[in-house]
């Protein structure tokens, strides 16, 4: 038989689960180049909440990041989590958007994008798809596994038959929650390599306990692809350990035949990281526990993580179980979408609202509306009419591909941050994060200024008395606020005399 392939989540789902993807681009440089010479069949290392996170949390620039770790790993395919239209945000963006980012994707290193939609609207994943194909890069379409009285095995079964005829040229079953059971996992792998010709791949979470079991009948099947994390950042809300799945299947035909003495050593690497942000409180230890309800609330990983710190920080914590509990009454409620991003977001927030108001539906963020909407795409059951009346009133349902409502936006983008972007990549940017990344991209001009840009963001925003600035005492980051204040306004009136210098 075919030895089973084996994807690295650490760098990506691995410490998203744990950590709330804070892992810094320099903890991750001086492990890559053992980790290229393992053998795994990928590295997942981008995509998913990496992107938001080196710009909100860790002042990096996610495409630097992803530059830096192709210039090390040669032998190993790159692997990213795409969310269709949603690329990487919230929303769904422009076709022109999101052909946009996936060549840029591409060009920077990425070898294989993994690509979902969170309601499993194959409608939001064609472009994608086409692009992925035609960029040369390995298109793996992901199914969102979940369970309700809709989303049956012999669903699945046609959608993976869809998928394929879109152009996916590999299939992953995506259980994001832990609630795929061994025997189910057997029975679904069997159904679809009876219909699929094209490879399998299976990615789920431990939080439940069940996972490791799940992955061993999977294999039993015929799954051609599992997802592990290394030990440190394994189990819990993450995937299985690779060190022991390896060890595991040495004993049978599907031999991975990757380096356990290898891997060893990467572990060494990875867990004094681990006890690192343990002891700086960013690794909740409520996200190592065994959770079997997670079945019921059918929670991913990272959610998990990023629920308990967002309880914390509002001192609230003790809600903690009483918002798992509310999660699948609103997802009931909506038509039992799939809880992966942006849908556990949005489910996850109003779980939350509903609890800490004391009242449901009582506040409702925007995005939820648009949901209901159709914006994002079709419910998998319809949403009940006192519900939608009750979260958008009367406002009229969108049926058609939600993306076709969008105009090309990348040069509205462009024009709106101007000069603050060096490259299309920053344009993108910009267009899934538009706050957080104009930020970024002030600080980052402020820290290497000097006098010839300078000069020429004061020129751009019509400022005169240059000669007036003492650069002995001027500080940076507040011409530049100025300057972009008064290049967005451009009737204000500015004058420099002089400013205190902060640095």
């Amino acid at each position: 038989m075919n030895p089973i392939r084996i994807t690295e989540t650490v760098l990506r789902d691995g410490q998203q689960s744990l950590i709330a993807t804070r892992l810094k681009t320099k903890e991750i440089l001086p492990i890559l180049e053992k980790m290229d010479k393992v053998g795994y069949y990928s590295i997942e290392m981008w995509g998913g909440a990496t992107f938001d996170s080196c710009l909100h949390f860790l002042n990096e620039d996610p495409w630097e990041r992803l530059r830096e770790i192709r210039k090390v790993v040669k032998n190993t395919k790159l692997q990213m989590l795409l969310r269709g239209q949603n690329l990487l945000g919230y929303k769904h963006y422009a076709d022109d958007v999101v052909e946009a980012f996936i060549k840029k994707s591409i060009e920077n290193g990425i070898d294989i994008i993994r690509v979902f939609d969170a309601l499993n609207d194959t409608r939001n994943m064609e472009t994608s798809i086409r692009v992925i194909k035609e960029c040369g890069a390995h298109c793996q379409c992901s199914i969102c596994y979940t369970t309700s009285p809709v989303n049956t095995l012999d669903y699945y079964v046609e959608l993976s038959i869809k998928l394929e005829k879109l152009g996916a040229q590999s299939i992953c079953i995506n259980d994001m929650a832990g609630i795929l059971t061994p025997y189910t996992a057997f029975e679904l792998v069997k159904k679809l390599k009876a219909v699929v010709k094209i490879p399998l791949c299976l990615h789920a979470h431990c939080t439940s306990g069940i996972a490791s079991m799940t992955y061993l009948k999977a294999i039993e099947a015929g799954i051609d692809i599992i997802d592990t994390a290394i030990s440190p950042f394994s189990e819990g809300a993450s995937q299985p350990p690779t060190e022991s799945m390896v060890i595991t299947l040495k004993e049978s035909p599907r031999d991975s035949k990757l380096d356990i003495n290898l891997l060893g050593e990467i572990a060494n690497y990875f867990r004094p990281i681990k006890v690192k942000y343990r002891e700086d409180g960013m690794l909740n230890p409520k996200v190592m526990d065994v959770e079997p309800r997670t079945i019921i609330y059918q929670v991913p990983g990272g959610m998990l993580s990023n629920l308990l710190l967002e309880l914390k920080e509002q001192g609230v914590e003790s809600k903690y179980k009483e918002v798992l509990t509310e999660m699948p009454r609103v997802r009931e409620d909506l038509g039992f979408p799939p809880l992966i991003t942006p849908l556990i977001q949005m489910v996850g927030t109003q779980a939350m609202f509903n609890v800490l108001s004391g009242s449901r539906y009582k506040t409702i963020p925007k995005e939820l509306k648009d949901y209901v909407k159709g914006l994002y795409g079709s419910s998998p059951k319809p949403i009940k009419d006192e519900i939608r009346k009750k979260i958008i009133g009367d406002t009229k349902i969108i049926t058609q591909r939600p993306a076709d409502l969008i105009e090309p936006s990348m040069k509205k983008y462009e024009n709106e941050i101007g000069d603050l972007a060096t490259n299309i990549e920053d344009v993108l940017t910009y267009a899934l994060f538009p706050r957080i990344a104009k930020r970024f991209f002030e600080n980052r001009l402020s820290d290497n200024i000097n006098k010839n840009s300078y000069k020429k963001i004061i020129t751009n925003c019509k400022i005169e008395e240059i000669n007036e600035i003492d650069e002995e005492e001027r500080t940076v980051v507040a011409l530049v606020a100025s300057a972009m204040a008064v290049r967005d306004n451009p009737n204000s009136e500015f004058r420099i005399s002089k400013i205190k210098r902060i640095k």
